[in-house]
């Protein structure tokens, strides 16, 4: 990446254009190169940890669609950026998923192991009492007095159905234990996945756990609406107060996306400065919640840069778009997408009227 940007350096005209003859030869294999290193970084990391790999893998090829064949040293740097954030994301879920997973199944062996040695040991006990009372019984056929006989068959006969009766106990006992544990991992194992379904820094669903609701929802024939948000030159804020300052910025920004919600949206980071809505209604119906939902999060922030408090004043660029009879996922998602972009322009262009 740092070699890239020396290449862009170099090559770069005084007028700002890669006109020189090697950026002409040179470049489009370049970048055509770290392209196809973006998209294999995302296939494996698929492949090392299928459970959260798609959204790395989806991170990687947004990136590698955004860098164009011609890319500044701007854009340059903001792929930089966006890897570095996606590689980070992705490490420390990976990591917790593995651990969790790890420890889960080390808990489950050692206590099947213990349920298996608990049956053991009365399994032997209940074996060494009924070939006790085995013995006794064979030992009646040298008897000779009946009343002696019957006394002998009565013990035994009592000691068996004791035996049994502590068997059938110990046994439901059992059953009843391991139930207990294994509906306790259940529950830790499902906490599991609803924590590899947040964004670690938001605490929002997570890209992937959205993609699948829509999914469902197309798969359902439903009527819906999705909605990508973009807080605007939210890189300034990185660059002027740093990335503290702008995690505490995306968070703040999360919590306010929650309280403004219905129940029944639902909120994902999408990555970096987007997030993404999905609304289970129709277009008129979402499109007034997204008006409501943009004067409720555009507005004043105070974020604490280093040691002292600083006041930002954020906006967003919000693309909706209702899904189509037939239209896949990405289709929709584009169409947002390009929906965001024009509310950015449109933002731009009021900014520069005023």
């Amino acid at each position: 990446m740092i070699s890239i940007k020396k290449y862009l350096e170099q090559t770069q005209s005084e007028s700002g254009e890669y006109d020189k003859p090697e950026a002409q030869s040179l470049l489009p294999m370049t970048v055509g190169a770290y392209r196809s290193a973006l998209v294999e970084m995302g296939n494996c990391g698929q492949d090392a940890c299928p459970a959260l790999g798609r959204e790395l893998k989806q991170g990687m090829n947004s990136l590698c669609e955004k860098l164009s064949a011609k890319p500044s040293c701007e854009t340059i740097k903001e792929t930089e950026t966006g890897v570095q954030e996606h590689l980070q994301g992705w490490g420390r879920l990976a990591a917790q998923h593995y651990r969790k997973q790890t420890s889960e199944v080390k808990e489950i062996l050692l206590m099947m192991a213990h349920t298996a040695e608990s049956v053991g040991e009365r399994d032997q006990r209940c074996a060494d009492q009924i070939t006790e009372v085995t013995t006794r019984l064979k030992g009646i056929a040298n008897l000779e007095d009946l009343t002696e006989i019957r006394e002998s068959i009565k013990q035994s006969a009592t000691d068996l159905k004791s035996s049994i009766d502590r068997m059938t106990a110990e046994g439901k006992a059992a059953i009843d234990h391991l139930q207990k544990e294994v509906t306790t991992y259940q529950a830790r194992l499902e906490e599991a996945e609803e924590i590899a379904s947040r964004d670690a820094l938001t605490g929002l669903r997570s890209r992937l756990a959205v993609e699948g609701q829509i999914e469902q929802c197309i798969h359902a024939e439903a009527s819906f609406c999705v909605a990508i948000i973009d807080i605007n030159e939210f890189k300034r804020v990185n660059d002027k107060h740093g990335h503290m300052a702008g995690d505490e910025l995306l968070k703040q920004f999360a919590t306010e996306l929650r309280s403004v919600c219905r129940s029944t949206d639902t909120i994902g980071r999408w990555g970096g400065d987007e997030f993404i809505l999905l609304l289970h209604c129709g277009f008129a119906e979402a499109a007034s919640q997204i008006e409501r939902l943009r004067k409720w999060v555009c507005g004043n922030y105070t974020i604490q840069a280093s040691s002292t408090p600083s006041k930002l004043q954020v906006d967003a660029s919000i693309g909706l778009a209702e899904r189509m009879t037939g239209e896949t996922m990405k289709d929709l998602m584009e169409r947002a997408d390009a929906a965001m972009y024009r509310d950015k322009a449109e933002s731009r262009t009021n900014k520069q009227m005023k």
